[in-house]
């Protein structure tokens, strides 16, 4: 699944899963735009990750909801490496509250990063991926697009919003030979659940068949597979990583 000579742009890769997307995808040989907001820290060690195993890796400071932030991405990637060839809109917050307390601002905020990024790096970068040779566009959502969480109505919603917006731009893509894919992940030992009680995480752990958490370095093999030319004849599907949850 050599990904040589591939530009890659992942959002929101300074840390947890995507900085595992970013790093995989560096091992392969791709070209790296890291995107941050906040982490510049963290997105600097990610390149220096990636370039400590010989790939290639620019970092690009950008709120993906602000569209002029966005377009700056794309002149960092076209700066350092040319064309898009592969976009991975992994950018995400959460605002949990149980829904009757919620305010809109909480929910404005989730859905302008997860569904409102989604749309401004996919259409930005829509004409890089179109022109690509097996241009590759994956989504990253969530067990919780599927199953609901109490508190997380704003997410959930935003997160169930990738499925039908990925198998539409599937079939856009599909006349010229590009691919659109989703991967759901399921509860993954990153820093977002550092907050997670720990009984309430031993009851998720519980839920969940095959025992355990999903180490991000799970999320970024599939994300890899997506990436590459192996998965030419993959388009339009919603790819769970979750341990089994919904078996």
């Amino acid at each position: 699944m050599s990904m040589d000579g591939r530009t890659c742009v992942i959002t929101g890769s300074a840390r947890g899963i995507g900085r595992g997307i970013a790093e995989y995808l560096g091992e392969e040989g791709a070209n790296v735009v890291v995107n941050y907001r906040t982490s510049e820290g963290a997105a600097h060690d990610a390149i220096d990750a990636i370039e400590s195993k010989g790939g290639s890796a620019v970092a690009a400071k950008a709120d993906v909801s602000d569209r002029a932030e966005v377009e700056h991405i794309r002149e960092v990637c076209h700066d350092a490496f040319g064309q898009c060839d592969v976009l991975v809109n992994n950018a995400g917050i959460t605002a949990d509250k149980q829904f009757t307390e919620m305010s809109r601002e909480e929910w404005d905020r989730v859905m302008d990063i997860n569904l409102g990024g989604m749309f401004n790096c996919t259409q930005l970068f829509y004409d890089d991926i179109w022109n690509a040779d097996e241009g590759r566009l994956i989504n990253i959502s969530s067990v919780v697009g599927k199953q609901g969480n109490f508190g997380q109505a704003n997410y959930a919603t935003a997160k169930s919003g990738m499925f039908g917006f990925t198998r539409t731009i599937a079939l856009e893509f599909a006349q010229g030979g590009s691919t659109a894919n989703c991967v759901a992940p399921g509860f993954t030992a990153t820093d977002m659940l550092e907050s997670v009680p720990d009984k309430v995480l031993d009851r998720i752990i519980a839920g969940i068949p095959l025992e355990r958490l999903a180490e991000v370095e799970d999320i970024a093999a599939v994300v890899r597979f997506l990436a590459s030319e192996d998965s030419s004849y993959v388009t339009g599907e919603v790819i769970d990583v979750n341990g089994g949850m919904d078996l």
